[in-house]
């Protein structure tokens, strides 16, 4: 059954109990990372393995994602700011013990394409937070190979 999150705000990706941050290289452009973080989000399945649909809902104010093992969350967008920045808070969810979930997707261009950084800001008993911290290591492999795939997906698409 899906319940209630605890509303927060974009300041929450620095306060929040738990913060997990990780990064990774694209090729891609800001602006191409971009494109496909916020404004193609049906496809986020095609890259993020963890995904199994995903859907704009709200006229693109928020998301509807579904994970692998049936976990789904209602979202609400929070920032978007092209070429730099797309957030969205967990609103709703069935996923037990999380109290609030943000998470944020930094861009910043470099040499060779862009920097993608992503922040996993949550909030739940500590016991979620230490079994959080202990996936960990996967949570960032998961990034990791979806930024890989995501950009594989875009090199394709513009060759």
């Amino acid at each position: 059954m899906a319940r209630r999150l605890r509303s927060v705000d974009l300041g929450f990706v620095r306060t929040a109990p738990l913060r997990l941050v990780f990064a990774a290289e694209a090729s891609a452009a800001p602006a191409v990372v971009y494109r496909a973080l916020a404004e193609e989000v049906d496809g986020w399945p095609g890259w993020f393995t963890a995904v199994t649909a995903a859907r704009s809902t709200g006229s693109g104010a928020g998301r509807e994602i579904r994970l692998r093992g049936g976990t789904v969350f209602h979202e609400t967008i929070v920032a978007k700011e092209p070429g730099e920045r797309y957030a969205y808070r967990v609103d709703e969810t069935n996923a037990p013990a999380l109290q609030a979930l943000l998470e944020e997707w930094q861009l910043t261009p470099t040499a060779t394409g862009t920097r993608v950084q992503w922040t996993f800001a949550a909030d739940g008993p500590a016991a979620f937070r230490f079994v959080l911290r202990l996936g960990r290591p996967a949570l960032g492999r998961a990034f990791r190979d979806a930024v890989h795939n995501l950009d594989e997906r875009l090199a394709a698409a513009s060759a």
